[in-house]
């Protein structure tokens, strides 16, 4: 399956990504992709960005080297209850948030139990607009019980490029999550999480491949054409819908 946007992408902005915006955007462009999301990692990560990164990112342009760029964050859920490590006006204010869990913020392992009271609380967050990684196995969670809410609270779930590098114990829940969604009618999206331009190149390989393998519908992949990402946008009430339309229609 094509893509023509990735909707999880880092800058060095953190210390464990290599490549500027600029460089990501270039490289984007040439991949052919249409729009490209930038998601810095939220202030509860070691060695992420200040929240003034956060607060200033109308500095940017909307296109550059002729991708349209969204500007959000990756946010950390902190804990069992929902809770993120950014305010909600500010998520209120960006393109695009995914909502993850990284083990520097949720040490240790959590209980089915835990993991499903954890994704059901922030599927109740109206700024959360994706799902990251959630295929992780030390946060295993019932898929059937929540995917059926993120479809009803139109939340994105998202299959993520770099487990493949990063978090390989949960690769073969990727195919389970992909069936829940598919059951439920939940959109998805195929991200890289690139933190470097080979990165942004190569790590959707695999999973456009899982894609076609499982034949999963065309329509519920918010990345594979730029009306279904438009339309996303719109549905989640993002103010950047009509402006990215210009540039990817």
């Amino acid at each position: 399956m094509q893509l023509i946007a990735d909707l999880h992408t880092h800058t060095l902005c953190a210390s464990h990504a290599f490549n500027t915006l600029t460089e990501m955007t270039a490289a984007a462009h040439e991949m052919g992709l249409a729009a490209l999301a930038l998601t810095d990692h939220a202030p509860a990560m070691p060695d992420a960005p200040h929240i003034w990164h956060f607060a200033n990112l109308s500095a940017l342009p909307r296109r550059q080297n002729g991708v349209a760029v969204l500007y959000g964050a990756e946010v950390n859920v902190m804990d069992t209850k929902g809770g993120l490590d950014l305010p909600q006006t500010m998520l209120a204010g960006m393109d695009w948030v995914v909502a993850s869990i990284h083990s520097p913020c949720m040490p240790g392992v959590l209980t089915c139990k835990e993991a499903t009271r954890l994704w059901l609380a922030v599927a109740e967050n109206p700024y959360v607009d994706c799902i990251g990684h959630s295929e992780q196995q030390n946060y295993r969670y019932d898929y059937d019980t929540v995917v059926r809410v993120f479809a009803q609270n139109r939340k994105v779930v998202e299959l993520n490029g770099n487990s493949a590098n990063v978090r390989r114990d949960g690769i073969p829940n990727m195919r389970l999550l992909l069936e829940a969604c598919a059951k439920h009618g939940c959109r998805i999206t195929v991200n890289s999480d690139a933190h470097s331009v080979p990165q942004l190149q190569n790590n959707t390989r695999s999973l456009s491949a899982l894609l076609d393998e499982v034949q999963f519908p065309q329509a519920l992949v918010v990345n594979a054409t730029a009306q279904n990402l438009i339309n996303e946008l719109k549905t989640h009430g993002r103010a950047c819908a009509d402006e990215i339309g210009g540039i990817v229609l």
